[in-house]
């Protein structure tokens, strides 16, 4: 009897060993393609984290937008290479992917204008409207551009007040670059009497334009009527310089103009007003 219950405990810890054993191979060699996973994973993210950014550097993309792509596919990466390994290692992950789903919907539905925001962003970082120091005029205000950030920009206004503009916005709306071929025409309207020369009137204009150093004389500044009316004639002064002088010529070459004006005796604009007498009718 001794013998046959020393031979049944010989053998169940035998079936316990066997199945120690069978567990530990298993999860052993689950664990050991779990690290050799995460091990080549790594391995491969950096390396196309690396080529992705020489590519974009090779591309001259913005810095702010070579920052947010390559953390946005690394850290998507690592999330996938994430749930491959707990995959491996035999846990479910479909409640992992359905907590994910949920925690996307809920963060997007939290997030809805940063979202707009952010993709207003990387659209203008790629496609580039303008770049810092361009003078623009968007969601009606104009000023100088002074950052470009994923979520918002940055604008500087001549009265010297700093506007930020969300990139949703932004990016869907009307975009005025005033430095995309290089100079500015700048739009003056000045008025001269009907009875004055509209070309010795146009001659004065422009010499006294060309003296003004910011004034280019390539495109030549121009004189044209704008409009005849009212008791006078409108010029449309139009001079052209750089973004950084635009303010300077706006207001300077209406200064020179209008003391040449006075210097050559181009007369202004008389303010007049017809008033018309009606008699009553005579009842019989």
């Amino acid at each position: 009897m001794l013998f046959l219950q020393i031979n049944e405990a010989l053998t169940t810890s035998q079936v316990w060993l066997l199945r120690i054993k069978d567990v530990a191979v298993t999860y052993g060699l689950r664990l050991l393609g779990a690290v050799i996973a995460y091990l080549i994973g790594s391995w491969l993210i950096g390396h196309f984290t690396r080529l992705i950014r020489r590519l974009l550097m090779a591309r001259n993309f913005d810095p702010s937008l070579q920052t947010f792509l390559l953390s946005s596919f690394r850290v998507s990466m690592t999330i996938m290479l994430f749930l491959a390994i707990i995959g491996m290692l035999g846990v479910n992950i479909t409640g992992f992917a359905a907590l994910l789903a949920g925690a996307g919907v809920a963060i997007g539905a939290a997030l809805n204008g940063s979202l707009g925001n952010l993709a207003g962003g990387v659209m203008m970082l790629v496609f580039k409207p303008f770049k810092v120091g361009d003078m623009i005029e968007a969601q009606g205000m104009t000023g100088v551009v002074q950052e470009m950030g994923i979520f918002n920009t940055v604008i500087l206004t001549a009265e010297n007040k700093t506007v930020i503009l969300p990139n949703g916005g932004l990016s869907t709306g009307v975009i005025t670059n005033y430095n995309t071929h290089g100079n500015l025409r700048v739009d003056i309207t000045m008025a001269i009497a009907l009875d004055v020369s509209i070309d010795n009137a146009r001659r004065i204009a422009i010499d006294a334009m060309l003296t003004h150093p910011d004034v280019l004389k390539d495109p030549a500044p121009e004189v044209s009527v704008q409009k005849v009316g009212d008791g006078m004639v409108s010029l449309a002064v139009r001079p052209y310089t750089h973004q950084a002088t635009y303010w300077g010529v706006y207001f300077g070459v209406q200064e020179l103009v209008k003391k040449a004006f006075d210097e050559h005796g181009i007369a202004g604009p008389v303010p007049h007003r017809v008033i018309v007498h009606r008699t009553a009718p005579t009842i019989l």
